[in-house]
């Protein structure tokens, strides 16, 4: 079972920390890519990179025949399915088996028997580990689900039996919303997975996200490496992660960790994998699903265990026993990680593409305990063909409040600009009294949406970041900033939805002193302060600790003409159209859905702006489009103005 050269079959940060560990532990490496990953970091570590496909995933990275050719071609006699795609895949793990090739991951009736929701809930039922009440027959028809859904009560959960990542995955409230949501998992279900069962849970609310990381060898040992808190979701899609698991006894700790052995054992599991509980607020824990393959949030047990995961699962997959007893795992202070996503959480976290201008998170691990697994370097391209992830920081602390007070100077700190990312939202969210408390649960996020909550409310520029501003829209440079030159001409300035008409040089309260790199120094107030900038094809990239924002000047020629009317409907976010929920001639009303376009894993509704008459619709379902791209044109009913007013 020895083996020499890996093949890393994902890409991303994931597939970055595989060839660095690979390279780390004297193995040649192999990366695949698609189009849109042709200059993408993974790509430039490995020692051979093949092309696999189209942007798309499912003409690249899923296609199981195309990369166990290119192991063929390059001699690779190992595959790492990092996450995602086919690493919870049983079919393609024994077609490496059957070609010869390591599968550096659980064997594949381990990963069938968890990969079915339905069939892992009974095995766990005879391992004795607790579980939801819910439904998980074989008859999934809708008229079935809606039988059982009065059994088990609202609200509940609709859950695809297969995959895992909140796919497929609906929140019902009331039988009225049954319907609906029953065709929309299991459409996302059917697109992510190819397999569009569903089952039920009944849905447990103020819950607790907790997950244990597991790991066996080839000779029967199977152990745990502690508790993770993954309970800070939006969608069910995981933002900040920590370990252990805050606010557990020594006791609960304990429970909770047999189970996930019994949990493991119960299925023959061998490498790395993670089982997930829900602890509900009476301190209850309940088995939620297996995931088969190593986990984002792996950094966090990593650092607290001083334990280099990936090596232990080259060591295992090569047939050694793991390097530890359950009895010498010992965890050393507290670990949080933070997703930096390109999203803006402010717009129903809508993922965002386009060019990371400025990235350099070297600027913030030098001085603290800090670690950065990134996929996206500066100049680097977010698509929208993948999860919309930059990088993973992660902050380890003597303490938990050690290590939050890390993560949010690093995040404070860090030198990103060029696209809107969730770094304000991150800090919001660990200055919260809820994280610190520590008090939320799985659906704290969506309630602060649904709430008002300031976490998420847009950051708006304070009167001395307009300043700032405009001063450096006067200066005649930024990099290097020559203070001599500042312009007395007036300046209308915009931020948002924000218009501001300002001086650079008359009574403007900030003084700019010099700049170093990126790093602006300023004096207001009698204080000294320094922010990040960033000018760009004339918009203005300014960070603080408190916010970051991009200005620039009003071109008020941009209005007018090229104003969206409100008879057309336009795609928010760039992605593939799923489905189109009109056909010319049918009459609508303001606010019901005409399409859905999904982008990195969120389905994103596209609602009329008001009633009409649907005049043309310009995509199909399987449709490619870009943000902006005009989907349906829509004319006004009788008697309306057209004029948008």
């Amino acid at each position: 079972m020895a083996f020499s050269k890996i093949l890393v079959a994902s890409r991303g940060e994931i597939a970055v920390r595989l060839l660095q560990a690979a390279h780390e532990h004297g193995y040649r490496s192999v990366a695949v890519y698609s189009d849109a990953d042709a200059n993408a970091p993974h790509v430039q570590l490995a020692d051979e990179a093949v092309y696999i496909g189209g942007s798309a995933s499912a003409d690249s990275y899923l296609r199981a025949e195309v990369i166990l050719d290119a192991a063929r071609r390059t001699g690779a006699d190992a595959i790492h399915p990092g996450y995602g795609f086919l690493a919870e895949n049983a079919d393609f793990a024994q077609s490496c088996a059957d070609a010869g090739v390591t599968f550096i991951g659980p064997p594949p009736s381990a990963i069938r028997s968890m990969a079915d929701k339905a069939r892992a809930k009974a095995q766990m039922a005879q391992a004795g580990v607790p579980l939801i009440p819910g439904y998980s027959g074989d008859d999934d028809s809708p008229e079935r689900l809606a039988i059982e859904a009065e059994k088990v009560g609202f609200p509940l959960l609709i859950k695809a039996t297969a995959g895992g990542g909140g796919r497929g995955m609906r929140q019902v409230n009331a039988a009225s919303e049954l319907a609906e949501a029953i065709v929309s998992a299991r459409r996302e279900a059917q697109s992510a997975f190819s397999d569009g069962r569903l089952m039920l849970e009944r849905l447990i609310t103020g819950g607790r996200h907790i997950e244990v990381q597991v790991f066996g060898d080839s000779h029967g040992s199977v152990i745990h490496l502690g508790t993770r808190d993954c309970s800070a979701q939006r969608r069910r899609q995981k933002v900040v992660e920590e370990a252990p698991a805050p606010g557990l006894t020594a006791e609960q700790a304990h429970t909770i960790g047999v189970d996930a052995v019994n949990a493991a054992k119960a299925v023959g599991y061998q490498n790395a994998g993670t089982v997930e509980f829900l602890l509900d607020p009476s301190g209850e824990h309940y088995f939620l699903e297996m995931n088969t393959r190593l986990q984002v949030e792996h950094t966090v047990t990593e650092e607290v265990c001083d334990i280099d995961l990936v090596d232990w699962q080259f060591q295992v997959a090569s047939g050694a026993p793991l390097p530890k007893e359950q009895d010498e795992i010992a965890l050393t202070g507290h670990a949080i990680e933070a997703r930096l996503y390109a999203e803006d959480p402010y717009n129903d976290f809508a993922p965002q593409t386009g060019t990371l201008l400025r990235f350099r998170p070297e600027a913030v691990t030098i001085h603290l305990v800090l670690r950065v697994d990134a996929g996206v370097v500066e100049g680097g391209h977010v698509t929208p063909f993948y999860d919309p992830m930059i990088a993973k920081i992660i902050a380890h602390g003597a303490d938990r409040d050690e290590a939050r007070r890390r993560l949010i100077i690093a995040l404070q700190d860090l030198p990103i600009a060029g696209l809107q990312t969730n770094r304000d939202f991150l800090i919001a969210l660990l200055q919260s009294s809820e994280f610190r408390t520590p008090t939320l649960h799985v659906n704290t996020l969506d309630e602060w949406g649904t709430a008002g909550a300031a976490q998420l409310q847009r950051p708006q520029p304070s009167d001395r970041d307009w300043h700032l501003a405009a001063a450096l829209f006067g200066a005649a440079h930024i990099q290097p900033l020559c203070t001599s030159i500042v312009t007395d001409v007036e300046l209308n300035l915009v931020c948002g939805e924000q218009t501001r008409t300002l001086n650079p040089r008359e009574n403007n309260p900030v003084t700019l002193l010099c700049c170093e790199g990126d790093v602006v120094h300023y004096k207001s107030d009698g204080i000294t302060r320094s922010a990040r900038a960033l000018l760009h094809l004339s918009k203005l990239h300014l960070a603080q600790p408190d916010g970051s924002y991009v200005f620039e000047q009003e071109r008020p020629w941009e209005a007018g003409e090229d104003a969206v009317h409100p008879d057309q409907v336009c795609a928010s976010v760039a992605g593939t159209v799923v489905a189109v929920q009109v056909a010319p001639g049918d009459s609508v009303s303001a606010g019901q859905n005409l399409a859905v376009v999904e982008a990195m894993k969120m389905e994103t509704q596209h609602p009329a702006a008001r009633a009409g008459t649907v005049a043309e619709v310009y995509v199909k379902t399987g449709t490619q489009v870009e943000s902006g791209a005009l989907l349906v044109r829509l004319e006004p009913l009788d008697g309306e103005n057209t004029d948008g007013q």
